[in-house]
């Protein structure tokens, strides 16, 4: 007998169906929901601690989002065959839930929180990643964990001119905008997408279009809520407070703070200067207690209650004086150089420095076993793109080990490579691999930027045809509710990346957008003020791009003398087994006289095959053996053959590979011969013309002696009978 749960059940907006079922799976969970459209079905939980770590000023939350390759039917590849650690997609798609959800619990919240969402029945033409943070958002909605949603989470694609909620696969594969959206039914609070050139009203039409949407999940979350009973929120007290210190801290510090903010120094220099005012209230209330000193409990509470009022003296003192930490104006972009071909053995190279953030990008060609293979339990296939963001210690200064590339970095890296991709050569006029790797070597703010420009700049200097330059700038916003004042900060420093209310990346060449990333920390952002940052990013992009232009503005004519030389051809698809082999013994034996890489796909009717090497003459070559094998012969050509065997009625001459005809010993020359002793050689090359090809049997009629002038007769010599009857 089945367990009956409690369900509720919408409309998206389209006729298709969402249930959200709890009470039925995974019930001593806090809160559990089962995801369900189509043959979809995500398993979504949610755990909180009942008490905060001591000492806990954060929200120490986790999500991960995974897939169970059961669910499409697979088994998943690798020796253990079971599923490991997270993939980058998995992990693309855990912080998509994560930024949507981590705003909306309380300040003063700081028990460990655990959020799993798991793929338990995949529908192979139903993206799971645009039902995820629905999925964990009603497990919290239904729990007893203080949050301050729910939220909801859809994707908008266009396809066709026409914005499509929630698209399927297939309907994906043509859109020319993709964008994931979360937010509450008042506000957006988080946005990542990528667009071929689109305008910034297009973007806020579809952002338009998203809201309507996760305003019904919202509405169904709350719905569910009321289904099953409205369990209280737990009660909390996860943070000591002493508002007199508070107090104390603000009297004396804020004029300080303020003055430290206002004097546009450098990263360094404020940080120095900001800690020197900390320490020296902490040595002052410390001095004031005698030899009992200050105990850590208040030590604490002095760094929070100073981190609190330095955050507040800065955004006042921006929105006051219309000037920024660093001295710039609101719209000013930081100086910026760069410089192409840093690096002489990389196949491209670029380094891109603006204001304190610095990226040194290599590009790297390769050929088709150089692909990388995806193996998911949805999306599976080869990925012949890729770009790899490190951040290390020491680009901010700090020592801190090397343990390979975190969420963080493959967040950024993602965002860089959806930005890039749009401007590729297509499928056809690029046959190479491409690796781009960004290496942040100093870091004050967007350096996911800073990656989008050097990448740009690093793929013209090797040579690729890019359809134009790509940009990027990372935007901030502050806000205050109470006076109505805002300021919208272009090309934002690391501080105002932490003190504004929003982080906001915008990509693309001067046509339009090419991808955008926003994280909102406040309630109530308009589109009027959506509108006016994207208007501002524009200038500021195209800014940045007047600034790569001077270093290099276009593709090099050829690629670097290095690099490696690929030619793609295509061949009927009859001559594939032939170019193999048997085997593979065809393909082996001409990698290894040619020293060239040959792969070999069927598309179709034809096979595709592409030819990889590090020089042109060992490409060239293996074209030639190719072409050689696939060519059919045609009558009135002339071929360089070589003899392969010698009979007494003539030699019988390869001029294909494989292909042999008879070269009669009346054909060899104009003078007549009695035998073919010393003739001919076995391996000699000589040139032949091709008379006919017998109809039935295939067989190939050479001459040589048609190539060859023919002598004077002398007077009186009959005509020679050059029409044969030997056998053929």
């Amino acid at each position: 007998m089945s367990q009956i749960g409690i369900t509720k059940t919408f409309d998206i907006g389209d006729g298709r169906l969402v249930s959200i079922e709890t009470g039925k799976l995974a019930k001593q969970a806090d809160g559990s929901v089962v995801v369900k459209m189509g043959d979809t079905m995500l398993l979504a939980t949610v755990v909180s601690a009942q008490e905060a770590k001591p000492g806990t000023d954060f929200l120490p939350l986790s999500v991960d989002y995974q897939e169970k390759y059961a669910s499409a039917g697979r088994i998943p590849g690798g020796f253990l065959r079971r599923e490991a650690r997270l993939s980058d997609y998995e992990v693309l798609i855990s912080r998509l839930v994560d930024r949507a959800l981590r705003p909306l619990f309380p300040d003063d919240y700081h028990a460990d929180t655990q959020v799993m969402i798991s793929l338990i029945s995949a529908d192979k033409d139903i993206m799971p990643d645009a039902l995820a943070a629905l999925a964990a958002s009603a497990a919290i909605t239904i729990s007893d964990i203080p949050f301050n949603g729910p939220i909801s989470e859809v994707r908008v694609a266009r396809i066709d001119g026409k914005f499509v909620v929630n698209p399927t696969i297939k309907e994906l594969e043509l859109a020319d905008m993709d964008i994931m959206l979360a937010g509450s039914a008042k506000d957006i609070v988080m946005m990542e997408g990528e667009m071929k050139e689109c305008s910034e009203q297009d973007m806020i039409e579809a952002i338009q279009v998203g809201h309507n949407a996760i305003k019904i999940q919202v509405q169904a979350q709350l719905d569910l809520r009321e289904l099953t009973g409205n369990k209280p929120k737990r009660e909390y007290n996860h943070e000591d407070n002493d508002a007199d210190l508070k107090n104390r801290i603000r009297e004396e510090l804020y004029a300080q703070i303020y003055e430290v903010a206002k004097g546009g120094t450098n990263k360094d220099e404020r940080a120095v200067a900001f800690k020197a005012v900390r320490d020296a209230f902490i040595e002052k209330e410390t001095a004031a207690k005698g030899e009992e000193g200050l105990d850590d409990v208040t030590v604490m509470l002095i760094k929070r209650y100073y981190h609190d009022i330095e955050k507040e003296a800065m955004r006042n003192m921006i929105l006051n004086e219309g000037v920024r930490l660093d001295g710039r104006s609101v719209t000013q972009v930081r100086p910026i150089w760069s410089e192409v071909d840093y690096l002489p053995a990389a196949h491209g190279s670029a380094v891109f420095t603006r204001g304190e953030t610095q990226s040194l990008t290599t590009v790297t060609l390769g050929a088709k076993d150089d692909e990388q293979m995806i193996d998911g339990a949805i999306f599976f296939g080869y990925n012949k793109f890729l770009l790899h963001y490190n951040f290390p210690g020491f680009s901010t200064g700090e020592v801190r080990p090397n343990r390979g590339p975190g969420r963080r970095e493959v967040g950024h890296g993602n965002l860089a490579m959806r930005a890039l991709k749009q401007v590729l050569p297509v499928e056809g006029e690029n046959p190479y691999t491409i690796r781009i790797v960004s290496d942040i070597l100093e870091s004050n703010g967007s350096s996911s930027m800073a990656t989008v420009c050097a990448g740009t700049l690093a793929l013209l200097d090797a040579g690729i045809k890019l359809k134009g330059s790509v940009s990027g700038i990372a935007m901030g916003l502050i806000s205050d509710s109470e006076t109505g004042k805002f300021a919208i900060l272009s090309d934002i420093l690391g501080d105002e990346d932490h003190l504004g209310d929003m982080d906001f990346k915008v990509t693309g060449t001067a046509n339009g957008i090419t991808a955008c990333q926003m994280d909102i920390k406040i309630d109530g952002l308009s589109y009027e003020t959506l509108t006016q940052a994207l208007n501002q990013a524009r200038e500021g992009r195209l800014h940045i791009l007047g600034e790569m232009n001077k270093t290099l503005s276009a593709p090099r004519e050829d690629y670097k003398p290095h690099a490696p030389r690929i030619i793609e051809i295509l061949i009927p698809r009859e001559f594939i087994g032939a170019v193999i082999g048997p085997g593979g013994k065809v393909i082996q034996e001409m990698q290894r006289e040619t020293g060239a890489t040959i792969n070999i796909e069927e598309v179709g009717e034809f096979g595709k095959v592409q030819i990889f090497g590090t020089e042109k003459e060992s490409v060239d070559r293996a074209v030639a053996k190719i072409k050689g094998i696939t060519t059919v012969p045609e009558i009135g050509e002339v071929y360089e053959g070589v003899v392969k065997n010698i009979q007494p009625f003539g030699a019988f001459v390869e001029i294909l590979p494989g292909k042999d005809g008879l070269l009669h010993i009346s054909e060899i020359d104009w003078k007549r011969f009695e035998t073919m002793d010393g003739v001919l050689e076995i391996g000699e090359k000589i040139k032949v013309k091709l008379l006919d090809i017998d109809k039935k049997t295939g067989k190939l009629k050479l001459s040589r002696k048609v190539l060859i002038p023919r002598p004077e007769r002398p007077a009186g010599e009959k005509k020679e009978n050059t029409n044969s009857n030997q056998p053929q």
